[in-house]
């Protein structure tokens, strides 16, 4: 039997070293970006357009006739099959067809509007509110469903704030994935990215879930008197349905992954790392931290704590 909750140490350093990273990301980002993430022109203002160029184009290149026609922020994206997708300011779709002319006059090549995209600074502000409104309504409500699924447990208020815990650590781990994009690679977050958190949040606590149901099943059968082995019991219990869940998601999502397109490639990267991060949530984080809570095992979860306090 392989002991999860033995290694609880292990598993809880792994997840600091990944939200101190994520945190560092975020801090420089906010400082170079005025943002602690690249913000699409869903959430900032701007428009988007594909363009397909008639002859080989280098991303370089583009980007510098860009800025020196004017549109020194423009980000460009590479769409393959020669099409690019363009990032910029407003423009209204007279001077988006003014600005594709120019280039490919400048690159020597025939430029065709494949999509126009084009959301106001209004829109936009209110598209981030909504969309930080719709997390903290899931989270809450997650919060709520748990509790009152194990509403017969001690202390069910406990099983659904190590769920929420844990939700918060998944989301905040792929935000500073994402920060670390959008610094290297000038990747952005648009609504798609929203989305796919959601997703995300839902297929994680459906794991957290299993785990916690199976816990609740081992406890009322009585098959130890000591919680940390009983969680570990129902963890391994539940080990295969967990990675068979997992793999068989991931399989569709590398798929979608490598051919989907570029226009949901960023949304599909959320998923999997959402699934990949669910997985190893829900089988070496949550019922760790359940058992730290339970036992007031606190120094497990914050090893150097004990050493400071000494």
């Amino acid at each position: 039997m392989i002991d999860f909750v033995g290694k609880r140490r292990w598993f809880f350093l792994i997840s600091w070293i990944l939200v101190v990273i994520g945190i560092v990301s975020l801090v420089i980002s906010q400082i170079e970006l005025d943002s602690p993430l690249q913000l699409g022109i869903d959430f900032e203002g701007g428009t988007s357009m594909m363009l397909k160029f008639g002859s080989e184009v280098d991303q370089s290149q583009l980007r510098e006739e860009i800025s020196r026609l004017g549109y020194e922020k423009a980000r460009t994206q590479d769409a393959d099959e020669g099409r690019f997708i363009i990032y910029t300011r407003e423009i209204d779709s007279d001077e988006a067809e003014e600005l594709a002319e120019r280039l490919g006059t400048e690159l020597h090549s025939q430029v065709e509007i494949i999509d126009y995209y084009y959301v106001s600074e209004v829109v936009a502000a209110k598209t981030a509110r909504n969309a930080f409104i719709a997390v903290i309504v899931a989270a809450v409500a997650m919060l709520f469903y748990i509790v009152w699924a194990f509403r017969r447990m001690p202390k069910p208020f406990r099983w659904g704030s190590c769920a929420v815990i844990a939700l918060v650590h998944n989301v905040f781990i792929i935000l500073g994935v994402f920060s670390l994009l959008g610094l290297v690679a000038g990747v952005a977050i648009d609504a798609l990215f929203i989305t796919g958190l959601l997703a995300v949040v839902g297929y994680s606590i459906n794991n957290t879930v299993v785990v916690f149901d199976r816990i609740r099943e081992n406890k009322a059968r009585g098959i130890s008197s000591d919680f940390a082995s009983t969680v570990n019991s129902s963890i391994v219990e539940t080990l295969g349905r967990c990675l068979n869940t997992a793999l068989t998601t991931l399989f569709v999502l590398l798929a979608l992954f490598l051919f989907g397109g570029a226009t949901i490639h960023y949304f599909v990267l959320v998923l999997l790392l959402g699934v990949i991060i669910g997985t190893y949530d829900s089988l070496c984080f949550t019922g760790q931290f359940l058992v730290v809570w339970e036992t007031g095992d606190w120094s497990s979860l914050v090893p150097w704590a004990k050493k400071a306090a000494q």
